[in-house]
């Protein structure tokens, strides 16, 4: 095969897929499943049905005008002065009542039922804390806090509060509500009610660094029972490790670097710059979404967390396969 062919075919493979790059998947924007998503959907289907309507009447009065580029006559017996009125219709008065229409309909409707509902309407506050690389969630009143998983119940307004430790990130869960960005000095709100449980994935929405694309956020929607279950467990401090190898996992995580950057409530580790770990068994992905929460990947992120996300701040611990075994256990025992 030559190599202008092999370009030819390259070029239609490229146009086949970048249309295809933001469907399907675990993030659709297309795929509403609360009110918000579902009007800001709906204007986007009506503007995609709008502008395949206006490009097909634009092919077929070029195709219109290409069949007929050798007559001098205009085409279905239009005169100059229709040519004119057709061009000033469908060139100027045509797109300023449709723009005008679609602002309207944009301001009006869809911004105002995305925007975040008042916090005496909602039923529960959940605050989200963007750092570099990882989502850090509180629930005020609850005294809970875990990190990466948002759990919400079903049918429930979530009034979510926004901020930063660091640099600017973007919340963003595209099938429950439009992104809010997380600026430093200041809080920023969405309102999250679905309409049906299951699991919803999020993203920041804004570079904010060398992991900036592992810096995915899972929502769990759940029955206002689970919720209420899972929301009781993640207030009460760690349990008490079982068994010889996870009490002195346990003892490793005190003594080492560990608690220095992570909080496990009910210990004396009240470090603040990792994730809090007090029930990091009951997640079930590490890293923001970037590996599973099992004993191998957890040991293989103890062992050496850069291979996953560069450039994060965990150091790689220099543990015998003894002591990363009994610190695994230990972790493994925090449901």
């Amino acid at each position: 095969m030559k190599a202008p062919r092999k370009d030819r075919l390259l070029a239609l493979l490229l146009l086949a897929v970048v249309p295809l790059a933001g469907c399907g998947g675990n993030q659709n924007t297309v795929h509403p499943e609360s009110p918000q998503e579902r009007a800001i959907a709906t204007l986007w289907w009506v503007m995609l049905a709008g502008a395949a309507i206006g490009f097909g009447i634009i092919l077929v009065l070029l195709t219109l005008g290409w069949l007929r580029r050798h007559r001098e006559n205009l085409p279905l017996g239009i005169g100059e002065r229709g040519g004119a009125r057709m061009v000033v219709g469908l060139g100027v008065i045509t797109p300023v009542v449709l723009l005008t229409a679609l602002f309207v309909w944009s301001d009006v409707f869809v911004i105002k039922k995305t925007q975040p509902a008042a916090a005496s309407s909602t039923a529960m506050t959940v605050d989200v804390i963007g750092k570099q690389w990882f989502w850090e969630f509180r629930y005020p009143g609850a005294g809970a806090v875990t990190a990466n998983e948002l759990h919400i119940p079903v049918h429930t307004r979530v009034n979510v509060v926004g901020t930063t430790a660091d640099v600017i990130h973007s919340f963003w869960v595209p099938e429950l509500n439009r992104k809010i960005d997380l600026i430093p000095g200041r809080r920023n709100r969405v309102t999250l009610d679905a309409d049906r449980t299951g699991v919803f994935r999020g993203q920041c929405a804004e570079f904010c660094g060398l992991q900036h694309a592992h810096m995915a956020v899972l929502v769990f929607v759940q029955s206002r029972r689970d919720f209420q279950s899972w929301l009781a467990n993640m207030a009460k401090p760690a349990r008490q490790p079982a068994g010889t190898e996870a009490r002195r996992g346990r003892d490793l995580f005190l003594s080492e670097s560990c608690s220095g950057c992570h909080q496990i409530r009910g210990t004396s580790a009240r470090g603040r710059i990792g994730p809090d770990l007090t029930h990091v068994a009951t997640r079930t992905m590490l890293a923001s979404a970037t590996i599973p929460n099992t004993p191998a990947s957890l040991a293989d992120w103890i062992r050496d967390p850069q291979h996953f996300k560069p450039g994060n701040k965990m150091p790689a611990l220099e543990l015998s396969d003894s002591d990363l075994e009994a610190l695994t256990a230990y972790l493994e025992g925090l449901k």
